[in-house]
């Protein structure tokens, strides 16, 4: 799934592309196209491509905002004139064209047109812990929301909440554990805030990069290498499905504590 920074990366593309003009609208995807969206954003200004954790908002003016969550399957694109897109045509839900070029969301699955009354209210974004990327990232509300969960929860799994803290997905969870030397599996309540703050500010920096650059694998250290040797410590990174989704988190047993 795409986490924060990738999302973050993607509104970087995006912005130059379409912010402050009027972008020409058409929804190919079958499942939209009842919902006249080219009618309803006709002559609109996008006003601000915004993030909040894995969630993208396109506002326009006249209080519309199209709402994207990528999940396992989506991308956005962002193409000057004549590129060619990475993905085929059909598999294209939302195309928004300019004289700069084209933004094109693909594959879905969330992608809808709400108001922006309903983007502070909808409990998907409303109930999001702060965004690890932000501007400024809130602490204090972090460790409470941390601490109002259950304390039984390995701290691993909590990180991934994003009612917690927004954008930190399993990648980041395990890269971001082992820069702190936290074991991932210690219970919540066994952590403490220091060391819940310093996995955040481990993780915080990395993901800054990335959204800059893109370049998520360079960050890599532990994920997705279960049995070679920690660089570290040089004993064997291990493997094994953590939480109710029982996503695989990757770690050193021998030098996370």
């Amino acid at each position: 799934m795409p986490e924060g920074d990738t999302i973050h990366y993607a509104a970087r593309r995006i912005r130059p592309l379409v912010e402050g003009l009027v972008p020409e609208i058409e929804h190919p995807c079958p499942r939209l196209r009842g919902e006249r969206w080219a009618q309803k954003l006709a002559g609109r200004t996008l006003t601000s491509v915004d993030v909040h954790g894995k969630h993208l908002l396109l506002r326009f003016d006249g209080g519309l905002t199209v709402h994207s969550h990528l999940r396992m399957t989506g991308s956005w694109g962002a193409y000057r004139d004549g590129q060619r897109w990475r993905r085929a045509s059909r598999r294209a839900w939302l195309v928004l064209r300019t004289e700069r070029g084209e933004v094109v969301q693909f594959d879905g699955p969330v992608l809808e047109l709400m108001t922006d009354a309903r983007t502070r209210s909808d409990r998907r974004i409303a109930d999001l812990g702060p965004d690890i990327l932000a501007d400024e990232l809130d602490e204090l509300r972090f460790l409470a929301r941390l601490r109002a969960d259950d304390q039984t929860r390995p701290i691993g799994d909590a990180l991934l909440r994003q009612q917690t803290i927004a954008g930190i997905g399993n990648l980041w969870k395990c890269e971001g554990c082992f820069a702190a030397g936290i074991d991932p599996w210690r219970v919540t309540g066994e952590v403490s805030d220091e060391e819940a703050l310093r996995i955040v500010s481990e993780t915080r920096p990395r993901m800054q990069q990335s959204a800059l650059d893109g370049k998520q694998d360079d960050h890599r250290v532990v994920y997705a290498n279960a049995g070679r040797p920690c660089p570290r410590c040089g004993e064997a990174i291990c493997s094994r499905g953590q939480g109710e989704d029982n996503r695989i988190t990757y770690w050193c047993p021998w030098c996370q504590r």
